[in-house]
């Protein structure tokens, strides 16, 4: 992510939950470093629930913004529907692993601490880096692992796992989204740990490779680089279940300059040579950011090849240009990283845009506000618009810093922004911190109760098929047993209970063919939906419960 780098700074049991007398959560951001640097409009479409292997309650908000009444309804109101991402960054051991010294058990007891964290925080989603350089942190026949797993690229753990697909299981198991980030042009650190393995691009295709700076860099001005960025990317969505794709603001490389303080070319003398002698007739600036808008194009529509519910989404530096609007200043990523951001989202090449947005609310020159409701007004193809909020920085001391009550006000900006439906944090290590008491701030305030990522209804998936409902007394409980009208399950049932007070809502598995109500629960009423992979809710089916368990509750209470 543009906004996040290590030289600016930054980066990137079911519980049951009452609706009555909580209030709604919902969620908030600013910008400016990018997730994972190592050197150093028109309403949104709602918004739907993502897939899980353990049931996950979440508390129904009714329909406005505002805090749900304490009055119950006939009807079971509409779910809160909100995006609410973290991103997870491996480079640089940022987030994940902390070192790279660990055991494989000690890994995967830190990837479980942090679910257990971004669950608690009521996120929805986990953007989890896999390939920081050209590397992999998953089972790859095409690139090696990464050596910030195990402290030597191409050196494979032992014993012998795979991150992603156990993050995947984690996430899902929470009722939580895991998209797959990549970085698509990065090949390494020019003062790297570890020596470049034999099946790194550096070894086997060099002519592709460029020494930029602190980096190596895969030209993008290569046929063959685009095409190896595609191919590694889509061989993860066909053999693993993420559900979205994530590319950060790293495209041609943030400028670096010589030793005497003279900005650095980039050297891609080469391939300006060879797409000249074909006949091109662009200008150079222009071909550079033409080669990134062919990478894009092309990605979104492999992807959607491979699996048509899979999303895909880009959070690129929060500024388009200067200018744009006429208050704004600041880093111009359209002319120095050649990222004409504006095209992807008015061509509708992405599923969501996460514009880092990394600055207070009152940022003379990048207000946060300002800069949010003109992505909103370029977002003419309707996408999901999560902009990304540098909360490493909230609660910390120093200039760029700004205080956790911003970032509150940075979410309820967000939630008045028409067109906006959620937010994204950099990184996960602030809230395994508690950094400033933030995550009780957010508890407390815009994320009190759970919430749904939007639904994507221009994606192709199975109409959620209507459910059929019985009630069945058996051992003194009442079990509530539903079967999927047609031959395709449901990627979840979303089940709502009404009591006196409050309605309680339950995201079950697909899978799921009977939940029994939990002992004590006095419910009268009973509505099921299904959901389909992209969100899509199907007519809700109810039935009278006649009989009243009086045994003491069971489940988490919120």
């Amino acid at each position: 992510m543009s906004a996040r780098s290590w030289r600016a700074g930054a980066y990137g049991g079911a519980s049951l939950l009452l609706l009555g007398s909580v209030s709604c959560r919902t969620a908030l951001t600013p910008a400016v470093p990018r997730p994972d640097s190592v050197a150093a409009t028109p309403a949104a479409p709602p918004v739907a629930p993502r897939p899980e292997t353990k049931p996950r309650p979440v508390a129904s908000p009714p329909a406005a913004k505002a805090a749900p009444s304490p009055l119950a309804s006939a009807d079971a109101p509409p779910l809160l529907r909100e995006f609410r991402g973290v991103w997870v960054a491996t480079v640089g051991n940022m987030d994940w692993p902390s070192a790279r010294t660990l055991s494989v058990a000690e890994q995967q007891a830190e990837l479980r601490t942090l679910f257990d964290r971004a669950e608690a925080l009521r996120l929805n989603a986990v953007i989890f880096q896999v390939r920081p350089a050209a590397d992999a942190l998953y089972k790859s026949s095409i690139e090696p692992w990464s050596e910030f797993l195990t402290g030597g690229q191409g050196q494979a753990p032992s014993p012998a796992w795979d991150p992603l697909a156990f993050a995947i299981k984690e996430a899902h198991a929470r009722g939580m989204e895991l998209h797959a980030w990549f970085n698509p042009y990065r090949a390494g650190f020019v003062r790297g740990r570890s020596a470049a393995a034999a099946s790194h691009i550096r070894r086997t295709n060099p002519s592709l490779v460029k020494k930029y700076g602190s980096y190596w860099w895969m030209d993008p001005g290569e046929a063959a680089v685009r095409a190896r960025t595609v191919r590694v990317i889509v061989d993860v969505v066909k053999r693993y279940d993420v559900d979205g794709v994530h590319l950060d603001d790293y495209f041609y490389p943030y400028p670096e300059n010589d030793r005497r303080g003279r900005p650095l070319p980039f050297p891609d003398a080469a391939s300006w040579k060879k797409y000249r002698a074909r006949g091109g007739a662009l200008s150079r600036d222009d071909w550079r950011r033409e080669n990134v808008n062919t990478l894009v194009r092309e990605l979104d529509a492999a992807i959607h090849r491979a699996k048509p519910h899979v999303r895909f989404g880009i959070s690129p530096f929060g500024i388009w240009r200067p200018g744009y609007p006429a208050s704004v200043r600041g880093f111009d990523a359209y002319q120095k990283i050649y990222a004409d951001a504006r095209k992807w989202l008015r061509e509708g090449w992405v599923d969501y845009f996460t514009p880092q947005l990394y600055w207070p609310t009152t940022k003379v020159g990048q207000a946060y506000p300002v800069l949010l409701d003109w992505w909103a007004t370029e977002n003419i193809m309707q996408r999901h618009l999560w902009p990304g909020n540098y909360s490493s920085r909230a609660g910390l001391p120093g200039a760029a810093a700004f205080p956790v009550s911003d970032l509150v006000e940075q979410i309820r900006l967000t939630r008045l922004q028409p067109g906006a439906s959620g937010n994204v944090h950099f990184s996960m290590t602030s809230f395994l911190k508690n950094q400033a008491g933030m995550n009780d701030t957010l508890l407390v305030g815009p994320y009190a109760t759970v919430a749904l990522p939007p639904a994507t209804p221009w994606l192709k998936a199975p109409p959620p098929p209507t459910p059929a409902l019985r009630l069945a007394r058996e051992a003194g409980a009442t079990t509530l047993r539903f079967t999927p009208q047609g031959r395709t399950a449901p990627w979840q049932w979303v089940v709502r209970l009404r009591t006196d007070t409050a309605w309680i809502t339950m995201i079950l598995p697909g899978t799921t063919t009977q939940w029994p109500i939990p002992n004590g629960v006095v419910a009268t009423k009973v509505t099921v939906s299904a959901l389909n992979r992209v969100g899509t809710e199907s007519t809700p089916v109810s039935l009278p419960i006649v009989t009243r368990p009086t045994t003491a509750p069971t489940g988490r209470f919120q």
